[in-house]
């Protein structure tokens, strides 16, 4: 029996020094570090806005820099005395995956997902209107996309659009909310700015650490 133990520690350790192995200096698991974080990383599904699993997405985890881990600890931990919680649907971005949304959006007739995503803008105005970008935030490491949940039920809180959504319903600033929807997005917003996060305009979702530490840096390594 005391073999079996020693056999099933050791694998484990193995498995957990490999799993760290895989990731450059500076970059580490969420799902691993802050394991009361839901998880749901949509580009490694067919629930996106191109409709298939994107480039780069190798398996369903999120990585971000050791930085933007920590500041999330802090938010997660005040978000609990609320019986609140996050919930992730993208980290780090290899760039090989912008890359892809870059060669979709060029393809105006490809618009299989245009009801749920974006059924109010079209589709060859998605660079302009800042949606689709050759160059994201997310492939230095320090930016997140993510919402609120209840702690307990891991029920998402209704923001008034979906993650994701390309129109004026998913701005930081839109008008026409609910009550309960703006107190949602301010709860939110609130909170990570707080803990060091900067938000981006148009998307509620959307938050980059302040101080990221590789600013100018755009990584390509798989997300695996």
């Amino acid at each position: 029996m005391k073999k079996i133990y020693l056999f099933l520690f050791a694998t484990i350790f193995f498995f957990s020094f490999q799993k760290k192995d895989t990731l450059p200096k500076g970059f580490s698991y969420v799902d691993y570090k802050l394991p009361s974080i839901i998880t749901d990383i949509r580009y490694h599904s067919k629930d996106n806005f191109v409709g298939k699993k994107i480039d780069g997405y190798e398996k369903s985890v999120c990585i971000l820099t050791d930085e933007a881990i920590a500041a999330l600890d802090k938010v997660q931990k005040e978000l609990i005395t609320k019986n609140l919680g996050l919930k992730i649907y993208d980290g780090y971005r290899p760039q090989r995956a912008v890359n892809e949304f870059v060669r979709w959006a060029r393809v105006l007739d490809d618009t299989l997902m245009k009801q749920k995503y974006y059924p109010n803008v079209r589709k060859r105005n998605l660079f302009r209107d800042g949606y689709i970008a050759s160059k994201s935030g997310h492939s230095r490491g320090s930016t997140v996309d993510l919402t609120l949940v209840n702690f307990e039920t891991g029920e998402e809180l209704d923001m008034g659009s979906p993650w994701d959504y390309f129109g004026k319903e998913s701005w930081v600033k839109n008008p026409n909310l609910t009550p309960e929807q703006k107190k949602n997005r301010q709860t939110l917003q609130k909170v990570m700015n707080k803990h060091g996060f900067r938000s981006y305009s148009k998307e509620w979702w959307h938050f980059t650490l302040r101080g990221e530490p590789y600013p100018k840096t755009y990584f390509n390594f798989p997300v695996k």
